[in-house]
């Protein structure tokens, strides 16, 4: 029997003829990535529970498979996906999100979040509780999976909880005799083989005097300090920190994560959205130094948006917007497999434009009024840069007032918003991400390419916003700037002009960030699209000394033992 065949009946077997897809039509929606990478792999396997994917990772060792542990695949720079060639061996995507239950411990202070769980899904359960998860931004908006936070090191909008990080995990790993050994670090008495372990976990098969509390963290205890340390001369946070490699954190895919222990958090009894302009970048500075350094309630965020960010939004995000307002959070994932399809299907059709989705979803925005308050609209007239900042509880007060003060003898300003307002302000923020990805797809005829780049400043750095070189900003179609100001975190997103050299683009940028002490990427991880520095590097060796596991991420080598 043909190896390949033998292979796909032992899967099938496992987990379902339904749960394993081998045509490259059905694999697709797996294999690229929301924003970058693609490439291919012999099956997508969709295990129902821990078990099956125990047995799956077990056939997958068994027959050395390089094995890919996907989530939600709602990552922006391809860290989930096969990508390009140059694999030694045959490429089997494990998907995870069947496999999707939470549960409260701890009075709900904390969660275990099993391998397919969504940030979403945890909002939810948490708030009848009062209480949230990490992180309820962004990723919680796109359908993101608990652990692939974890893994990524990513997230921090929220000013006072900085990067998902845990010491609590559960994961298997590929020794360095190539043998597949469970690691059960939740600080739970689960029993002793990895079916009894995995079965007890999920079926709840714990007393609550299994549970063990000590020193081991589920959440990133210093990162308050580090972030009020205004004068330091490196970033608040980056996903190559070596202070956040642990276990499953930054893992990056280089293990199986079965679950994970996190804390969550009190829900505020007020928020009140600011909203703040101004036409010179140091005003933003003086802010965050004062802030950070005087008050003594943190910002619950603070996510800045350049006025072309806001323009571009504006018109190319606008129907990602209204299906969120109007339909809510839970539909997107469905929406972008939707799109993902209808791509895929319009691509291979030479009489239809490629990415079809995108242009009919912009034919139809034209046609939906103004979906931005006047007041922000106003706003975006009189002042270049935008900085949403949101208070809660007595930092409300603490805010208002300082601003109330600030802006007598500073130029700008700022407006209170409405509840209202303030939704639909940081709603514009987070999805002006994809506007660039819309604008690419439109003209990808007329432009050479896209680029972006996720870097985090030092916290002492002043001259925040990018000033490019003339000689790279010739080359330059547009670009976006927006990000999370409090961390230094900036998001800069580039279109190119058509025949500009990419690379070169890319090299000059960051020699620049270099000598500036900057890290990058700081939330969206190496992926394919960056290289893994050697603390990242070494990291990933010690997870998987045999290199079965996503290898290639950050630009490492794709074959066994590293070679």
């Amino acid at each position: 029997m043909d190896k390949s065949k033998k292979i796909i009946d032992e899967l099938v077997k496992t987990v379902g003829s339904a749960n394993i897809l081998t045509s490259n039509w059905k694999k697709k929606t797996y294999t690229k990535g929301w924003r970058y990478g693609d490439g291919e792999a012999m099956a997508v396997a969709k295990p129902g529970n821990l078990i099956e994917f125990w047995k799956v990772l077990k056939i997958s060792v068994h027959y050395d498979l390089i094995i890919i542990v996907q989530a939600a695949n709602t990552g922006l720079t391809g860290g989930s996906t096969p990508f390009g060639k140059g694999y030694d061996r045959p490429i089997l995507l494990i998907n995870t999100m069947r496999i999707n239950s939470i549960h409260l411990i701890n009075d709900g202070k904390q969660i275990i979040g099993l391998a397919g769980s969504t940030l979403y899904d945890l909002e939810k359960k948490l708030k009848p509780i009062g209480r949230e998860p990490h992180s309820v931004i962004g990723s919680t908006s796109i359908g993101a999976s608990i652990i692939g936070g974890v893994c990524n090191n990513s997230g921090g909008s929220l000013v006072k909880r900085g990067p998902a990080y845990t010491q609590l995990a559960l994961y298997a790993r590929i020794n360095k005799k190539g043998e597949l050994e469970l690691i059960n670090d939740l600080n739970i008495n689960l029993g002793n083989s990895p079916g009894e372990i995995l079965n007890n976990l999920e079926n709840l098969n714990y007393q609550v005097s299994d549970i063990k509390n000590d020193k081991k963290l589920a959440s990133d205890d210093k990162y308050v300090d580090i972030i009020r340390d205004v004068d330091a001369k490196t970033p608040s946070r980056f996903n190559a920190d070596p202070r956040l490699l642990y276990g499953a954190s930054g893992s990056s895919g280089k293990i199986a994560v079965f679950a994970v222990r996190l804390d969550t958090y009190p829900l505020p009894k007020n928020n009140k959205v600011f909203y703040v302009g101004s036409n010179k970048t140091n005003v933003f500075y003086k802010i965050r130094r004062d802030i950070l350094s005087n008050f003594k309630n943190l910002p619950t965020s603070g996510d800045y948006l350049h006025r072309d960010c806001y323009d571009a939004a504006k018109k190319y995000s606008k129907d990602t917007f209204i299906v969120i307002e109007k339909l809510g959070t839970k539909f997107l994932p469905t929406l972008f497999e939707l799109k993902r399809g209808v791509d895929h299907f319009s691509n291979k059709l030479s009489f239809l434009p490629k990415n079809l989705s995108d242009h009919i979803m912009q034919i139809l925005s034209k046609f939906w009024p103004n979906h931005l308050p006047k007041r922000i609209e106003q706003y975006r007239d009189l002042y270049e840069h935008h900085w949403i900042i949101e208070m809660s509880d007595d930092g409300v007060d603490e805010a208002r007032n300082y601003f109330s003060d600030f802006f007598k003898n500073n130029e700008g300003d700022y407006f209170e918003c409405s509840e209202k307002e303030g939704e639909k302000a940081i709603l514009h923020r987070f999805t002006s991400a994809s506007a660039y990805g819309r604008y690419q797809n439109l003209n990808e005829n007329k432009t050479g390419g896209s680029m972006t780049i996720d870097v985090a400043f030092p916290r002492n750095e002043k001259d925040w916003f990018e000033k490019l070189p003339k000689e790279i900003n010739e080359m330059l179609e547009m670009k976006l700037y927006y990000g999370h100001l409090f961390c230094n975190v900036l998001h800069q997103n580039y279109i190119l002009k058509k025949g500009a050299d990419a690379n070169k683009i890319k090299e000059g940028i960051l020699s620049e960030y270099d000598k500036r002490g900057a890290e990058y990427p700081s939330e969206h991880n190496v992926g394919h699209e960056y290289l893994a520095k050697k603390t990242l590097r070494d990291f990933y060796k010690k997870l998987d000394p045999t290199n079965s596991f996503n290898p290639g991420i950050g630009g490492t080598s794709k074959c066994k033992n590293w070679k």
